[in-house]
């Protein structure tokens, strides 16, 4: 017999909450500064001299080390212990987003941001995994999970916000200044609550090699996106970068195979349903976070709104998420991961449909709020679906490997799906123009195009989210799944389910 919940709760107790608050922190702060720099864009392009093209690096600089390096932040922690990799990061982030604040010129903001990402690589994943590892009873972990997933789903929003009060206000170098008070206040925080781990994983070595692979594979591959309309599409530069790419990315897979301890343990993958998850988890932001991107152009280029009226907009945006994350959270006990995680994307691609029908002259109330809401109530369930998905079955010595898999395949897919739905919008935007459209007209046909697109993400992630664990977020229903395939750490994982049986 399998008792039901054989660990004492530790989300009641004050310490507990206290650990939550810290790690919703640490993941509203990641998050948001994906998000904080989208209103700024306008102010940022004409002090630092970027062009149109140029300007997406600006998100997705961050988003690439963001994701391409949480393979290794993930694997750092296991090796290293939680707290001192997420006391790292913590200062890595600081520290580039004091730079950025103060950078002359686009080259060093660009760095900056590069470096912003990975100060977040290393903090995400430790701080996933260690409220995967302290919230280890049933009703815990799906309590801190629903939680996680609406702080997670809100920062993008109040990033926003707070990106337009900032840069109205005190100006746009302030979209990075805010960053290290946070993290001044997040260090002692860190120091005083998470406890000294000591490392899951009993090796020391770690693959660098396959972190560099995959990062430059993915640097390369959006870098080509994104390059490709002004070099042209049959350009042999393109396709040399394009091939550049895939080399790299299947080096990566090369290495993983043959190497002793890689980043991204293989073998995960066998555990059913987890790679469902974290490509539900890719294929759906590639849509759903491109949408702050574009719209916050509609809004500031085509309808003249100030940047702190654009970041007002997104207002109902955190609520709805809010809602739909806590909808979701208490569906997940009772239909699983499965159906939640379809319906709230579906829910997202039927408002960024709506959205895609913006017009030139178009109103907030009419037409930008309706989407708006959809969207919001559909990113929250998604948020929770997949987290939950993920983390099943996955033992305390690769949680952080689990995580960073899970929040890599998200950040990764918020990037690629910029890179290519901005190609696709600059695309259509060129052919206007060529053919004598107004500047409005092909701006607005533009983004409405890459809205489209990102609706077809969206619904895709619905599709493929039928196959995920539908798990209804019991951290040890599906713990018997995780492979025993002889790795050293394979034996460690499957020990808490024997401990569960009893005669």
């Amino acid at each position: 017999m399998v008792t039901a919940d054989p660990v004492p709760p530790t989300l009641k107790t004050w310490r507990g909450r206290r650990i939550l608050a810290l790690l919703c922190a640490v993941a509203f702060l990641d998050f948001v500064d994906a998000s904080i720099t989208n209103v700024a864009l306008p102010r940022i392009r004409t002090a630092l001299g970027l062009s149109v093209q140029s300007l997406q690096w600006v998100p997705s600089a961050y988003l690439l080390t963001y994701g391409g390096l949480m393979l290794l932040g993930g694997r750092l922690a296991d090796l290293l212990g939680r707290r001192k990799v997420l006391l790292a990061g913590t200062a890595l982030i600081g520290l580039s987003s004091l730079a950025g604040g103060l950078a002359a010129d686009a080259g060093v903001f660009i760095a900056a941001r590069l470096a912003q990402g990975a100060g977040a690589a290393l903090m995400l994943p430790a701080a996933l995994s260690t409220l995967t590892t302290t919230f280890t009873a049933q009703r815990d972990r799906q309590s801190a999970l629903g939680v996680w997933a609406a702080v997670a789903g809100l920062s993008s929003a109040v990033g926003i916000l707070a990106g337009g009060l900032l840069t109205q206000g005190p100006g746009w170098r302030w979209v990075m200044f805010v960053n290290p008070i946070a993290c001044v206040l997040v260090i002692p925080a860190v120091l005083a609550l998470v406890p000294h781990d000591r490392p899951a994983a009993r090796t020391s070595r770690f693959d660098l090699l396959g972190s560099i692979a995959v990062t430059g594979g993915m640097l390369l591959l959006v870098y080509a996106l994104i390059k490709a309309p002004d070099q042209g599409w049959g350009a042999a530069r393109t396709w040399w970068e394009l091939a550049g790419a895939a080399v790299l990315l299947a080096g990566f897979v090369i290495i993983e195979l043959r190497t002793p301890e890689p980043i991204l343990p293989l073998n995960l993958f066998r555990v059913p349903g987890l790679a469902a998850a974290n490509l539900t988890g890719l294929i759906g932001f590639a849509g759903m976070l491109s949408m702050f991107y574009f719209l916050t152009l509609y809004m500031q280029n085509v309808l003249g709104y100030s940047p702190i009226a654009a970041g007002a907009a997104y207002l109902p945006l955190t609520v709805g998420v809010g809602i739909g994350a806590g909808l979701g959270s208490k569906l997940l006990t009772k239909i699983g991961s499965r159906a939640v995680t379809s319906a709230g994307a579906l829910i997202a691609a039927a408002g960024l449909l709506t959205l895609s029908r913006v017009p030139v002259d178009g109103g907030y109330v009419v037409h930008v709020l309706p989407g708006l809401l959809l969207v919001a109530l559909g990113v929250g369930p998604v948020f929770v679906g997949v987290t939950t998905a993920a983390n099943a079955g996955v033992g305390p010595s690769r949680a952080g490997a689990a995580a960073a898999i899970l929040n890599s395949a998200q950040q990764l897919g918020g990037a690629l799906g910029l890179a290519i739905l901005s190609a696709v919008s600059a695309a259509r935007i060129h052919h206007l123009l060529s053919a004598g459209v107004a500047m409005p007209a092909a701006t607005t046909s533009g983004l409405r195009h890459a809205l489209a697109a990102g609706a077809a993400f969206a619904a895709a992630a619905a599709l493929i989210a039928l196959t995920i664990t539908n798990t209804r977020g019991d951290p040890h229903e599906a713990q018997h799944l995780e492979p025993p395939d002889g790795h050293p750490h394979a034996a460690a994982d499957l020990e808490p389910t024997t401990k569960e049986m009893h005669p």
